[in-house]
């Protein structure tokens, strides 16, 4: 006998949906029957008849995921293949959310072993007549197990499996309600197209893992919500087209490009001040707003005619693709410098298709000074114009110290301006090669002065003195007082 699997469905659970080519198979011959599950209602027509079959419900118990749960039925269902014919019956329909017939049909080829599916009424097909559904109207069905909801826009229903006990349906709640109201009505449906067993309850969102009910057999339905599309990125982009429309916001109607570059950089410090703090919430707020300047540029650029958001989207999803061949493609990155050295190739060959000059110094004009020096000195540093060790940066930054003291005492303005920015270049460079980020490390040191100095304007105010007649050497000793603060609070 060849080795052949049979993938067959025990249909949602109405004995009388077991197709009667799956009797036949198990009528004639000595094929080995499994079950991925025996929890199921159709399987007690198989007892009944004295059928004799293998499950895998112990995996679910002994595995630590359901991957691991899907990667051992395979095995075992193809080795036992191997020796000859087995059938492999699940419920619903075999291509059906079913992931371990997936992996069967994957793997069988390699292993030599023919399949042969055996359709059967699905638990979706009990679920559309249940609920007198059409499908055709649209709708999404999601595994509960993962209720990662990005899939869904709201605009179709949506059907979510495998919410087998109140501890899963409380986290489709919570998922659902990041978007949906409270009260929102779901639809919770057991054992669909099984008779005496089916039933149907409608209850608000906010009650659905309050069901005792709920078990193995448990679907859950959404209607269409159409106001949660509002809450997605295509949603965001027709909230600021209502804005600047006709009837929109005077304000936002009046912005152009020129006129919104100060709050494109208002909203970027705002998102490095949260990242500075450490402060998750505030991030994700800040990210909001910093999102909200790019879908409104994207808007003044599509009203008059360059672009859209979805090119925007679409432009950097290609661009990311193709400098990152060693995760899309075929080339190899083991390390985040080789990563690095290959953005700049794509990157500079890009340039040469669209012929443009290909020089490595590309930094932004905008960018702050510490920024921009940073990254020519990366940028220069690729090609291995750089130090070879850090000592000799040390070296340097002392050279350029020297010269600036030189033009201090003998030099014009214009010379100390110039040695001025050498010294800082060449700090730049020091930091760089400490790993050190000069910017942060920068304003963390303005914040640090502000801190202290402001602990002496406050030391001043409570002993009745003004600042403008304090001399230095008080104002010293406060400071002292505050560095020592500040350290001791560390520790």
């Amino acid at each position: 006998m060849e080795p052949r699997c049979y993938l067959a469905g025990l249909g949602p659970g109405n004995p009388e949906d077991i197709p009667p080519v799956l009797w036949k198979l198990l009528e004639g011959g000595s094929r080995i029957l499994f079950l991925r599950t025996a929890r199921h209602p159709a399987v007690r027509e198989l007892e009944r008849r004295g059928v004799a079959f293998t499950a895998f419900d112990s995996f679910y118990e002994e595995a630590r995921s359901f991957e691991e749960v899907y990667t051992r039925i395979a095995r075992a269902v193809l080795e036992a293949a191997g020796r000859g014919e087995v059938i492999y019956a699940v419920p619903g329909h075999p291509l059906v959310a079913e992931a371990s017939v997936q992996r069967i049909l994957e793997e069988a080829e390699a292993r030599g072993v023919k399949t042969t599916v055996i359709p059967a009424l699905s638990f979706l097909d009990a679920l559309f007549t249940a609920l007198h559904l059409d499908p055709a109207r649209g709708v999404v069905v999601l595994d509960a197990l993962n209720p990662e909801m990005g899939p869904w826009d709201g605009r179709r229903g949506l059907i979510l499996t495998q919410v087998y006990n109140r501890r899963v349906a409380g986290q489709v709640k919570l998922a659902l309600m990041e978007f949906l109201p409270d009260e929102h009505p779901v639809t919770v449906v057991r054992a669909a197209g099984v008779p005496g067993e089916e039933r149907i309850e409608d209850v608000p969102l906010y009650e659905l893992d309050r069901l005792s009910w709920i078990d193995h057999l448990t679907s859950v339905y959404i209607a269409p919500y159409p106001d949660a599309d509002k809450y997605t990125l295509e949603g965001l982009a027709a909230i600021m087209a209502r804005l600047r429309g006709p009837e929109g916001c005077p304000w936002d109607r009046q912005q152009t490009h020129q006129s919104l570059k100060r709050y494109l950089l208002e909203e970027t410090y705002e998102v490095l001040e949260a990242l500075e703090e450490g402060d998750m919430h505030k991030l994700c707020e800040e990210l909001g707003d910093l999102l909200l300047q790019i879908v409104f540029h994207a808007r003044l650029a599509e009203e008059e005619g360059y672009f859209r958001l979805y090119d925007v989207v679409r432009g950097i999803a290609r661009k990311m693709i193709r400098r990152h061949p060693h995760v899309f493609g075929t080339a190899e990155a083991r390390t985040a410098e080789q990563v690095l050295d290959n953005w700049a190739k794509i990157k500079a060959a890009e340039k040469e298709e669209e012929g443009l000059e290909a020089s490595l110094l590309n930094a932004p004009k905008g960018l702050p000074a510490l920024l921009k020096a940073l990254k020519i000195q990366e940028q220069a540093a690729r090609v291995g114009f750089d130090w070879r060790e850090v000592k000799e940066v040390w070296n340097k930054v002392e050279e350029e110290l020297e010269e600036l003291a030189k033009a201090v005492e003998g030099g014009t303005p214009k010379r100390v301006e110039e040695e001025v920015g050498d010294v800082l270049f060449a700090l730049v460079n020091l930091a760089r090669r400490l790993k050190v980020e000069p910017e942060g490390a920068l304003n963390r040191a303005i914040d640090k002065f502000c801190h202290r100095f402001r602990y002496i304007e406050e030391a001043a105010r409570r002993a009745g003195r003004d600042l403008a007649t304090m001399d230095l050497e008080d104002m010293d000793e406060l400071w002292e007082k505050a560095k020592k603060l500040r350290e001791t609070r560390r520790q």
